[in-house]
């Protein structure tokens, strides 16, 4: 037979080996040398494992630093590896952990179910006290249960009662702490970082069954513990505020009772409660029932005040010398605006004739408080653009800052923005089209009676050992207005005998101004709306002072949706009134040892403007 093969034939396969493995070289070297930092790191990545570990959280105390208002305890959390056991001694020990929990129906039957799949690892029960705890160890030691663990678990406390039923004290203010360690609404959300420090990191490596490699351990960031805060808030003031607005929940039917005790020159918030409250230590059993009762009214719910709004409309009236507070003014009972297509009302649709201007403010007429804003300008425009600015000044339509988280910032309609028309003016002088919180209230009526400089609300008086800066305010209106206005909410309780007789308190000079407010309801009338029938907002916004022309503190009351069980024009009572539950929590807070702070000699009282 003749050769098959040929020199051209060895030839190609000689230069195509050469060729493929110069390929398979070259790819070689782009893997070992090119890729090998990344390979490096993938494989290290697949074989190691970060641990975090979190640090101690802060505790919380009163504004004493003695009263723990929110600790960390340790508890135990009970897990199994059920892929590790047969199937018929899952069954045993799930229901000997039935039997040693205590659980029944529901609550036994989601363990049964957890402990007897194929998983590797199931949380079965958190937090565990001790007692049981140790029950656990006994059964396990025994040889009744297998396949489980004990594993350390911090778990966030608030040892104090609150005020009502089934509450914790200040829990609106401290919000609480989920189970991934995360703060949620109030101080425990605002202060998220300083409570809970940094964790401890640690990289280590692992074999192939998961298992830490002895010697693997590198740690990367020691961590550090969480700060403690100390708040403004008095333990005591406290429990007795929540007190008093559970007494006037109940008794005037009301879907709710804020108040809020401040210091008007500091910004200190030494008191602040709103009922229904919650228990901050059932956080879960409220979120799956009514999450609502985390939402606090005072910094997260605005609305329409009413009367108290007055008092600003006194401000732009005196600073652009529209009026004195003894300007005499026609009360008409009723006013028509816009060439008669609108018109507003005093609640009792009674003229009162010719008054002085702080008897208007006293008697809260509507009709005196309209025309005041109205006389700012003879053009519409400039005079809705001057109440407007006022405020602004005092801060309406923004937040105060507070240090709270879930702050909003109100509702103002700006007339740059959109025209008013003499009604929307008219209106907005007696607080209705314009939404606000209780804290913008209180924060401003402390500016009206501090002598004209904003403060700074806040809730932290310290953290750690840093003390909270109080920033200096800039001066919002003068002194000698700020006089004035002290005056006029002094005339306001002292001159309507309804006022004076549920609102003053002997050796004390107090001073404030009421706030009854209709309540749209916009469902109404198949999505026309309406207003609600015999349900208002009752509001008190005042100050007390141990002497004359210098105010101490200053309290905020809304009653939400109450139901007045006295009705006729004019008069709309209910069991409890506004003003009636300021002097309540007024009397609380100076009867509070060490809470009014030492002040310098009274000013000069002498009324500016009068």
């Amino acid at each position: 037979m003749g050769r098959t093969d040929s020199r051209a034939r060895a030839l190609v396969l000689l230069i195509t080996f050469a060729v493929v493995g110069s390929a398979l070289l070259a790819r070689l070297a782009y893997w070992q040398i090119g890729q090998r930092d990344r390979l490096a790191d993938e494989a290290f990545q697949q074989t190691s494992m970060r641990i975090e570990t979190p640090s101690r959280r802060g505790d919380i105390y009163d504004r004493s630093g003695v009263v723990v208002l929110a600790t960390t305890i340790d508890r135990e959390r009970l897990v199994g590896t059920p892929s590790q056991l047969g199937a018929a001694r899952r069954q045993e020990v799930a229901a000997e952990l039935v039997a040693i929990l205590g659980l029944t129906d529901d609550a036994a039957a989601q363990l049964t179910a957890r402990f007897t799949t194929d998983r590797k690892y199931v949380v079965l029960a958190p937090a565990l006290d001790s007692a049981t705890a140790d029950r656990i160890r006994a059964a396990v030691g025994a040889g009744r249960v297998t396949g489980v663990a004990l594993e350390p678990q911090p778990v966030r406390v608030y040892p104090k009662d609150g005020g009502g039923p089934d509450t914790t004290l200040a829990a609106k203010v401290l919000g609480f702490v989920n189970r991934e360690g995360v703060g949620q609404y109030g101080v425990e959300q605002y202060y998220q970082d300083q409570l809970a420090g940094r964790p401890r990191v640690v990289q280590a490596q692992r074999d192939i069954a998961a298992r830490t490699m002895s010697g693997s351990s590198v740690v990367q960031d020691p961590g550090a513990p969480g700060e403690d805060i100390r708040l403004t808030i008095d333990a005591g003031l406290q429990l007795a505020v929540e007190q008093e607005i559970l007494a006037a929940w109940a008794a005037d039917e009301a879907k709710s009772v804020s108040a809020v005790v401040l210091d008007p020159y500091s910004g200190e918030i030494l008191a602040e409660a709103s009922y229904p409250s919650y228990d901050g230590n059932d956080y879960a059993a409220i979120a799956a029932s009514d999450p609502s009762r985390f939402i606090d009214p005072i910094i997260s719910s605005s609305y329409e005040p009413g009367s108290v709004f007055k008092m600003f409309t006194a401000v732009a009236g005196l600073e652009a010398k529209d009026v004195t507070i003894k300007t005499r003014i026609n009360d008409t009972g009723t006013l028509k605006l816009d060439r008669g297509t609108a018109r507003i009302d005093d609640a009792d649709r009674k003229a009162m004739g010719w008054m002085t201007f702080e008897d208007g403010i006293a008697w809260s007429r509507n009709v005196v408080a309209a025309k005041v804003a109205l006389g700012l300008d003879k053009n519409v425009r400039t005079a809705s653009s001057i109440l407007h600015s006022t405020w602004s000044r005092f801060g309406f339509g923004r937040p105060t800052g507070v240090d709270l988280a879930g702050e909003v910032g109100g509702i103002v309609h700006d007339p740059a923005l959109r025209q008013w028309r003499q009604i929307d003016l008219a209106n907005g002088s007696f607080g209705q089209g314009v939404a606000v919180t209780p804290l913008q209230l209180a924060t401003s009526y402390a500016v009206m009676v501090n002598g004209g400089q904003r403060i700074q609300p806040h809730v932290v008086k310290a953290v750690g050992m840093t003390e909270a800066a109080s920033p200096g305010g800039e001066q919002v209106i003068s002194p000698s207005l700020s006089k004035t206005l002290v005056y006029l909410m002094n005339h306001v309780v002292e001159t309507v005998p309804f006022y004076a007789d549920r609102t003053l308190i002997d050796g004390y000079e107090v001073g404030g101004k009421t706030g009854t407010a209709q309540i749209w309801d916009p469902t109404a009338r198949g999505g026309k709306g309406a207003w609600k029938v015999n349900i208002f907002n009752y509001s008190f916004i005042g100050y007390i002072g141990r002497s004359a022309g210098r105010p101490d503190l200053v309290v905020a009351v809304r009653i939400e949706e109450g139901r007045p069980t006295v009705r006729g024009p004019g008069q709309l009572e209910m069991p409890v009134m506004s003003f009636e539950l300021f002097r309540r929590i007024a009397q609380d807070a100076i009867r509070t040892p060490d809470l009014l702070p030492a002040r310098s000699a009274p000013a000069d009282s002498t009324t500016a403007n009068r």
